[in-house]
């Protein structure tokens, strides 16, 4: 009986072993997927996830930067900072294209009074700006907030808003 099972488990670590040098093998050897220019944009992107650009993510709006055209200032946490780092690189003008608009950035606030502490919007902010125990009332740390509204669909109880600079 014994022997059945160290010949079954050595054969399995045998088929494993081979696989893992196949692949290895293969994947030093197949030309690469992704663009070097895709990557160099992505690496200019704040990597905030935030979607206000109109993208699910940064690698995708990189991605749209690169192959469709996409405009380079629709990133409202980047600022103008990345737009001119996006220009440079590209070679293109920052200033928008007709009909094209860069988000404007607002933050988001909390009516403490109205909080129950769920942290549902605290789970899905993706840069970290609300803070707060479960149980006890959130507050945003307005130097982190990018407005990108992410956090008021997932409020149960309607207590965040988005305030715009004047």
């Amino acid at each position: 009986m014994w022997t059945s099972v160290l010949t079954a488990v050595s054969t399995i670590t045998v088929i494993a072993l081979l696989a893992g040098l196949v692949l290895s093998y293969a994947s030093s050897r197949l030309p690469a997927d992704r663009d070097p220019l895709v990557e160099q944009v992505n690496q200019l992107l704040p990597q905030t996830q935030c979607a206000q650009c109109g993208y699910p993510g940064c690698r995708p709006y990189a991605l749209a930067i690169v192959e469709d055209d996409a405009a380079i200032n629709l990133c409202a946490p980047g600022g103008e900072e990345t737009i001119q780092r996006l220009a440079d690189l590209l070679g293109r003008d920052p200033v928008a294209p007709a009909g094209v608009t860069m988000n404007m950035t607002g933050l988001a606030m909390i009516d403490e009074a109205l909080c129950i502490g769920c942290t549902y919007c605290r789970d899905v902010c993706p840069v970290d700006a609300i803070v707060g125990a479960r149980q006890f009332m959130h507050t945003v740390i307005a130097s982190e907030c990018t407005g990108c509204e992410l956090c008021i669909p997932r409020c149960p109880v309607d207590c965040i808003r988005i305030e715009h600079a004047a």
